[in-house]
């Protein structure tokens, strides 16, 4: 599954990172401890948090993360969004919960099985 498949499914704002979304997700993690989501998550992985400081571009491309969703409608901070667009990393925008996108992108990833 891609992020592009997500980005339709949910219904996701894409913010950066458009020439990413054909990127293969590989699973995702949750998290808004920056130290805990630089510890266990994994390369390919979509990341869900609720963070929108710059500090969450930093992880995802030090993880080599697939992209990141912002959850409750969250906007990236102006610095955050800059820093993706130089860096390509996907920002994803949902008005859903965390726990709501989580249980969806399971389903779509065991669907895809």
């Amino acid at each position: 599954m891609d992020l592009e498949s997500i980005v339709r499914a949910l219904n996701l704002q894409v913010r950066s990172g458009e020439n990413n979304l054909k990127t293969k997700i590989r699973g995702g993690y949750t998290g808004d401890l920056l130290s805990d989501v630089m510890a266990n998550s994994k390369e390919g992985d979509i990341w869900v948090t609720r963070q929108v400081h710059q500090n969450i571009v930093a992880v995802a491309s030090l993880r080599d993360l697939a992209g990141i969703i912002l959850v409750h409608g969250c906007e990236p901070a102006q610095d955050t969004l800059e820093k993706a667009k130089k860096e390509n990393i996907p920002i994803l925008i949902s008005d859903l919960s965390a726990f709501d996108v989580i249980g969806r992108i399971n389903d779509l990833m065991k669907k895809n099985d």
